[in-house]
C-alpha cells in the first residue's frame, strides 16, 4: 500500500498520524525503510507499539564503507551478509551516501575504508571524514565502532586514512571494540579474522537490545561477475594507435561482453586479471635455480611453481616487506641499507621488479619461502573508453603498454603487456567496477569540460559517445596532451568527426615536445582562463583524468590560478571554490 492511499482509506490511524508518517518515511532511504518496517513488524508481534524503546538505534549495525577500487565495498558488503545470516539488523551504506547528521544516533558503526593517492581519503570517505574533523561534529560517547584500514605499505602514508578515523571517532568520545586493523594489498585474509571477531565482540551490545533481521538493500548495478568470480570474455581488437616514431606504445583493446549480462555506465573502470608473462616466469625460476614443475600450495590449491608464478603471485610490483625480506636472505649491505629507510625503499621499488632482484641481489631460497615473500596477484583497473550507448555488448579500453630496459633486459608492466600482446581470442577475465564519483551530469544541457592527457582522454571517449546517444546539447570542450602532434594523438580522427558534427564544442591540444619549450595541459588551461572561468560561472562541470602524480596537482593549480585571475578570489577563497565544486559534484576526477 502506497502512503497516499491511507487517507482515503479505513485506517487506525488519524489524519494527523498519517501526515507525520508521510513526513517521516519521505526523509528515508531504502535500508531505513527496511529497518524501520522490520522494527514495527517485530514491535507489533511484541504488543510493543505503544511503548518503543528508546534505544532502537542499537538495534541494528551500521557498516559504512570508503572505496576507491571496489575492495573496502567488497569486505563491507561480506561482513553485511555476515551479519544478517546472525539475526543482526544491518544499516550498509557507502560513506558518500550517508547522512553525517545520523552519527549522533549511531550505537553500533564498523568501518571498512582504504587509504588513496598520499594519506588522501577516497573519494566517497571525503564528506564524513570532512565532518568528523570540524567543530560540527557531535560528541558520540554513545557510540562503540570498529575500523578496518585497506591500504597499500608501498605508499608513505599507510592505512592513513583509517588511522583518522580511528582517531577522529576516539576524540568525540566514541568506544573502540578493537584496536585498528590495518590491511595491506593483501588483506583478504586479515578482513576475514576481523569480520568475525568484530561480529562476536558486539554480541553482547546488540543482544541487549533486541536486534531485528532487516534485508540489505541490493545496490543497483550489481552483477553475478566481479572481482571473486570475474567473466571469461574474449578479446576482440589489441591495436596500437601510436605512430611508429612514438615513444609510447599505446593500444586501443575492444573486449567482447557478449552473453554476460554485465552492463556499465560511461566512468566506470574494467577491473583486468592477467597472466604473467611466460618469459618472466621462465626468468625467476631459473635464475633461482628452482624447479618450474615443483609441486607447490597456493592457499588451498596444489598446482605447479610455474603455474603459481604465473597466475597467482605478484612478479612485476616490489613492495617493501619484499625487499626488506629479500635483502635479510642476500645479506647484500647496499640492500639492506635500501631496506632500512623508507624513501630509499620507495624509489628503489619504482625502478626494479622481482627479476631485477634475482640478478642483481643472489639469494638461495626454496619454492615455499619464495611464494611466502611474494604478494597475490591483483586485477587492474582501466577506465572504461566506450558506452554501450554505442558499442552495445562490448567494452573499449585505452591501455599504456608499461616498459622499461633495466641492466640490458626489457620489463613491463604485467597487465599492459597481457592486453598489449593479446591476440584476437584470446581469453581474459574482467569485471565491471563502478565509479560513481566520475559521472556526467544528470541534466545534458549541461556544459561540460575534460581534461584528459595521455591515457587519462579514455573515459572522454566514453562520455562523449554517450553524449551523441543523448542527444546532448550542452557544449563540450576537451584539453588533450601527449609528446607529439604526429605521433601521439589518440583518437584524432574520432575528436575531429566530433567537432566538425558539432557534438564537440571546441578541443585545445598540448603537445610537449613539439617545440622547444614544453607545453602541457595546465598551460592551455592558463591561456584559456578567461573563457573556462565564463564556463564555469555557466554551471560548467569539470572533469580531470589521468596521472595523479604530477599532472592532476598542476592542472589544480592552474585551475586555482584561473580562479584568483578571473573571479579576483583570494588563494583560500579560490580553495574553496573548488572544493565547493567537488562537493556538488561539479569537479570530479578519475586519478592514478
Amino acid at each position: 500500500m502506497l502512503l497516499k492511499e491511507l487517507s482515503s482509506l479505513a485506517s487506525p490511524l488519524s489524519q494527523g498520524q498519517v501526515d507525520k508518517l508521510k513526513q517521516l518515511t519521505a526523509e528515508l532511504s531504502a535500508v531505513q525503510l527496511a529497518w524501520v518496517s522490520g522494527y514495527l513488524a517485530a514491535s507489533a508481534n511484541q504488543g510493543q507499539l505503544a511503548g518503543a524503546p528508546e534505544s532502537a538505534a542499537a538495534q541494528s549495525i551500521t557498516i559504512l564503507y570508503g572505496s576507491q577500487t571496489g575492495n573496502g565495498r567488497g569486505v563491507a558488503k561480506a561482513l553485511a551478509a555476515k551479519a544478517q545470516a546472525l539475526g543482526y539488523g544491518v544499516n550498509l551504506a557507502s560513506m558518500g551516501e550517508y547522512n553525517v547528521r545520523q552519527l549522533k544516533q549511531e550505537t553500533l558503526l564498523l568501518l571498512v575504508v582504504s587509504t588513496h593517492g598520499e594519506g588522501d581519503a577516497p573519494d566517497d570517505a571525503i564528506e564524513l571524514h570532512k565532518f568528523l574533523a570540524s567543530k560540527r561534529a557531535p560528541k558520540l560517547e554513545q557510540l562503540h565502532y570498529s575500523v578496518l584500514a585497506l591500504g597499500d605499505s608501498s605508499y608513505e602514508f599507510f592505512c592513513q586514512t583509517g588511522k583518522d578515523f580511528d582517531a577522529r571517532l576516539s576524540a568525540l568520545g566514541a568506544k573502540a571494540l578493537l584496536p585498528t586493523l590495518e590491511c595491506d594489498v593483501d588483506y583478504e585474509d586479515k578482513a576475514e579474522q576481523w569480520q568475525q571477531q568484530v561480529l562476536e565482540t558486539v554480541k553482547p551490545l546488540i543482544q541487549t537490545a533486541g536486534a531485528n533481521v532487516v534485508s540489505i538493500g541490493a545496490a543497483k548495478g550489481d552483477s553475478e561477475y566481479s572481482k571473486q568470480q570475474p567473466y571469461s570474455a574474449e578479446v576482440l581488437v589489441s591495436q596500437k594507435i601510436t605512430g611508429r616514431g612514438s615513444d609510447k606504445d599505446v593500444r586501443h583493446v575492444e573486449i567482447d561482453l557478449a552473453d554476460s549480462g554485465l552492463s556499465y555506465q560511461v566512468g566506470d573502470a574494467l577491473g583486468v586479471w592477467f597472466s604473467n608473462a611466460s618469459g618472466l616466469v621462465a626468468e625467476v625460476i631459473s635464475g633461482l635455480g628452482l624447479d618450474a614443475a615443483a609441486s607447490v600450495t597456493v592457499g588451498k590449491d596444489t598446482m605447479t611453481l610455474a603455474q603459481a608464478l604465473s597466475d597467482k603471485k605478484e612478479l612485476t610490483q616490489l613492495y617493501p616487506g619484499l625487499v626488506k625480506g629479500w635483502a635479510e636472505l642476500s645479506g647484500n649491505a647496499e640492500l639492506l641499507g635500501i631496506s632500512q629507510d623508507k624513501e630509499l625503499t620507495r624509489q628503489f621499488i619504482l625502478k626494479h621488479q622481482l627479476a631485477d632482484l634475482v640478478a642483481l641481489y643472489p639469494v638461495t631460497v626454496t619454492a615455499a619461502e619464495l611464494l611466502e615473500l611474494l604478494r597475490p596477484l591483483t586485477p587492474r583497473l582501466y577506465s572504461i573508453a566506450s558506452s554501450q550507448s554505442e558499442v552495445e555488448a562490448e567494452v573499449h579500453l585505452t591501455v599504456a603498454l608499461v616498459e622499461d630496459e633495466r641492466h640490458g633486459a626489457a620489463r613491463f608492466g604485467g597487465a599492459s603487456h597481457f592486453l598489449a600482446s593479446a591476440e584476437e581470442g584470446t581469453r581474459v577475465k574482467v569485471y565491471v567496477e563502478p565509479n560513481k564519483h566520475f559521472r556526467l551530469p544528470e541534466n545534458p544541457e549541461t556544459p561540460v569540460i575534460m581534461v584528459g592527457p595521455g591515457t587519462g582522454v579514455a573515459p572522454f571517449r566514453a562520455f562523449m559517445q554517450e553524449r551523441v546517444a543523448q542527444g546532448a546539447s550542452g557544449d563540450s570542450w576537451l584539453f588533450f596532451g601527449n609528446p607529439h602532434f604526429e605521433q601521439d594523438f589518440l583518437y584524432q580522427t574520432e575528436w575531429q568527426q566530433y567537432l566538425k558534427n558539432g557534438d564537440l564544442s571546441r578541443i585545445d591540444v598540448a603537445f610537449s615536445r613539439d617545440q622547444a619549450h614544453k607545453i602541457y595541459v595546465q598551460h592551455k588551461i592558463q591561456e584559456q582562463a578567461e573563457t573556462l572561468w565564463q564556463w564555469l560561472q555557466a554551471g560548467a562541470h569539470l572533469y580531470v583524468c589521468g596521472d595523479a602524480e604530477r599532472m592532476a596537482k598542476d592542472v589544480h593549480q592552474a585551475l586555482i590560478q584561473v580562479a584568483i585571475q578571473e573571479g579576483g578570489l583570494e588563494q583560500e577563497a579560490a580553495e574553496a571554490y573548488f572544493e565547493s565544486l567537488r562537493a556538488d559534484k561539479r569537479y570530479q576526477k578519475d586519478v592514478y
